[in-house]
């Protein structure tokens, strides 16, 4: 199969599986093995480019153009090629679990939330293969409008009025900056192709370079950079999967992944390290980084104080790309994955708690260890992911992140990653700690025995708890393919 041609097919296959789901929709069996068989085809087609990929090939293939100068291309580099993977195989396992939470919720509407997701997935893979920024966009878009109705499913008015906030500051974000960005883009450089190195290097002074890097990250309002953040608080009225897609695998990885495309493909690492906006939005992120912790600790909703530790675990990223030296952007680079692995784990845990026991609030869940404690287990494995602890991924991102503060000799930066460390453990370790070691009183009150969530639930979950140690001792051919963009290699 030439790249060309797996490109299309990991584009397409998802709208078709979407076509299929909504054709069966009446067989909930049949529906969920289209959903399933199409994931996994979907994550073979997609994983049969990393070996040409980390063998120095970039497949691509154009597909039209919409203007002079305007065409829709696509082509897989290193980057994209790790957003891709995390996608496609995070699908897999979001649907196990959806079919066990989706059943167990009897929830309605599953027809259109497994089509939705489809398409959701599609879009986040024409982001991860986008050849220009201007093709990046139109998948961007989609991935917005596909996924207001997975947001808006429970169709209550607190629903409704959280997917307001989702798609009105997304668009506004978008349209409002990000587009302008785009359009200074091609006036200044008569392109928006993607290049090593950048392309704006000496096409425009310093103020107006500042600017439309200024544009971009708060334009990409999917990193949830503050202020343009609260959308991602509001979208938790979501079901439990929606959440884990905006949050692992498809919404905010986008987002962060489109920022460290603008960094590594339109500026280049070189120009952003001279700009003040550069400085500037380090600091941002930074800051972002700490309130976004400290807001999360408020939050006795499960759900909303995870939505605010992904907002301040987002900035590593900005903050990596922004430093703008090749190991902080490998750490921003890792961070991605990392991240990706340890989140959706975290929802996980949520919903199966939500699904078992109908509970939410973070201060009625002590002594649940005792009724759910492979879920409480996966809890803390995760968590430890997050915070950056040995024997979990997360530990390699954040070590690299702290490296290329030291590097670029960002005192200010490193600190924060220390400090958000901290308040890190601060907001998740209580949780899974409470869990286990309670009170008989507190212990009593989930009754006796095991009362877990539904097997597909707990098997996702766990697995995903697993794949975070994994990737603590085997993050070498991660790190290999971030190592082939230009910049980042030893």
């Amino acid at each position: 199969m030439s790249g060309g041609t797996a490109i299309a097919l990991a584009l397409f296959l998802p709208l078709a599986g979407a076509f299929g789901i909504v054709l069966v929709g009446r067989w909930p069996n049949l529906r969920e093995g289209v959903t399933l068989v199409t994931a996994v085809a979907l994550f073979l087609i997609v994983g049969s480019l990393y070996g040409p990929v980390t063998e120095g090939v970039r497949p691509a293939l154009a597909l039209l153009s919409v203007a002079p100068g305007l065409p829709l291309v696509f082509e897989v580099e290193p980057l994209g090629m790790l957003f891709g993977l995390i996608a496609s195989f995070l699908w897999i396992v979001n649907s196990v679990y959806s079919i066990g939470y989706m059943r167990a919720k009897q929830e309605h509407n599953q027809t259109r939330f497994y089509a939705c997701f489809a398409i959701a997935i599609s879009s986040a893979l024409g982001v991860a293969f986008a050849g220009n920024m201007f093709t990046l966009f139109i998948f961007y878009e989609v991935l917005t409008l596909s996924t207001y109705p997975l947001v808006t499913h429970a169709g209550t008015p607190a629903a409704l009025k959280g997917g307001r906030t989702y798609l009105g500051i997304l668009l506004f974000t978008s349209i409002g900056l990000q587009l302008v960005a785009l359009v200074g883009t091609w006036a200044v450089a008569g392109t928006t192709d993607f290049a090593d190195g950048g392309i704006l290097a000496g096409t425009a002074s310093d103020l107006v370079l500042s600017a439309l890097l200024l544009l971009y990250v708060f334009g990409i309002g999917k990193a949830a950079l503050m202020p343009f953040h609260r959308w991602l608080p509001a979208a938790m009225v979501a079901p439990t999967p929606v959440s884990a897609l905006l949050h692992a695998v498809a919404v905010v990885k986008a987002g962060v992944f489109t920022v460290l495309k603008v960094a590594l493909y339109v500026f280049g690492l070189d120009l952003v390290r001279t700009l003040a906006a550069g400085e500037f939005l380090t600091y941002v992120a930074a800051a972002t980084i700490l309130l976004a912790s400290l807001i999360a600790m408020r939050q006795d909703n499960l759900k909303r104080r995870l939505a605010y530790s992904t907002v301040s675990q987002l900035s590593y990223i900005v903050v990596g790309a922004m430093m703008a030296n090749g190991v902080a952007v490998m750490g921003a680079g890792l961070h991605l994955l990392m991240h990706a692995f340890g989140k959706i784990t975290l929802f996980f845990c949520a919903g199966a708690i939500d699904a078992a026991h109908k509970t939410k609030e973070i201060s009625k869940m002590r002594g649940i260890g005792r009724a759910m404690p492979f879920t409480m287990a996966a809890f803390f494995v995760a968590s430890m992911s997050i915070i950056g602890l040995p024997l979990a991924g997360g530990m390699w991102s954040k070590w690299y992140l702290g490296l290329g503060s030291l590097e670029s000799h960002h005192y200010v930066v490193l600190a924060a990653l220390l400090i958000s460390s901290l308040l890190n453990i601060a907001y998740l370790l209580p949780i899974p700690v409470r869990a286990f070691f309670a009170s008989d009183e507190e212990r009593a009150v989930w009754g006796p025995g095991i009362k877990e969530a539904p097997w597909l639930c707990v098997g996702a979950l766990g697995f995903t708890a697993l794949a975070s140690v994994a990737l603590f001792f085997f993050p070498g051919p991660f790190y290999r393919l971030l190592s082939l963009i230009p910049g980042l290699g030893s």
